[in-house]
């Protein structure tokens, strides 16, 4: 059999799917377990479902931070229709989490009803506002559109490391250094008036989620 270029790219991605997220998941593990983990959740987490909101470059190790947040796994986490977020939904699926496919430019409709749904049923849904291609730590419209049509609160969540691998991507993709000392933290919710417009809905989203979390928590720092 002859395999065109487009056959053999597909191929790939098959045998790349079959694979790397496994891989990825234990090195996550091997990766957590090496390093020294902080954790600061606030207490409002503990109000109900929420809709966490994460910067798209720091999602690799987001789900050890929901592990602490929830006792057991209940959200579901928007991802891109590409491969990128193929391989993201196989990741994710290894923690427990489920996914709603779709962005901003693909499906964008179709996903915040699915979302609409998934928090009205209890579910906490996580989004990147600034996913799937940026700008870097842009707001899009979708998060928004979930607080003010729902009322359900928006819990801003981050992860940070003190040494790590910055890829030359548009999000500045970050991947913590083994034995490195990393900062989980669940920031206090927050909630969109319906009446607020987009525009200063998008610069709240923006502030709060650029909020310096040590005014928060006093942590020790680094």
């Amino acid at each position: 059999m002859i395999f065109n270029k487009d056959s053999r790219r597909a191929f790939k991605r098959k045998i790349i799917l079959l694979f790397a997220p496994r891989l990825v998941w234990i090195f996550l593990w091997i990766l957590y377990l090496s390093c020294k983990n902080r954790f600061y959740i606030h207490d409002d987490i503990k109000k109900g479902n929420a809709i966490l909101a994460f910067w798209h470059g720091e999602f690799l190790m987001l789900p050890f931070l929901y592990k602490k947040m929830r006792d057991k796994p209940k959200i579901f986490v928007i991802s891109s229709e590409h491969f990128d977020g193929e391989l993201m939904v196989k990741l994710y699926g290894y923690f427990g989490f489920k996914t709603i496919r779709g962005s901003n430019t693909r499906g964008g409709r179709r996903v915040l009803i699915q979302s609409f749904k998934k928090l009205e049923d209890g579910y906490d849904v996580a989004i990147t506002p600034d996913g799937p291609k940026g700008p870097y730590h842009s707001i899009a419209d979708g998060v928004v559109a979930m607080s003010q049509k729902t009322g359900i609160a928006i819990v801003p969540v981050r992860t940070i490391p003190n040494r790590f691998y910055e890829l030359k991507t548009w999000d500045k993709f970050r991947i913590p250094k083994l034995f490195s000392k990393i900062i989980y933290i669940s920031m206090p919710s927050f909630h969109i008036s319906k009446d607020l417009n987009l525009e200063d809905a998008k610069e709240l989203v923006y502030k709060q989620m650029t909020k310096d979390p040590n005014i928060v928590f006093k942590y020790e720092g680094f």
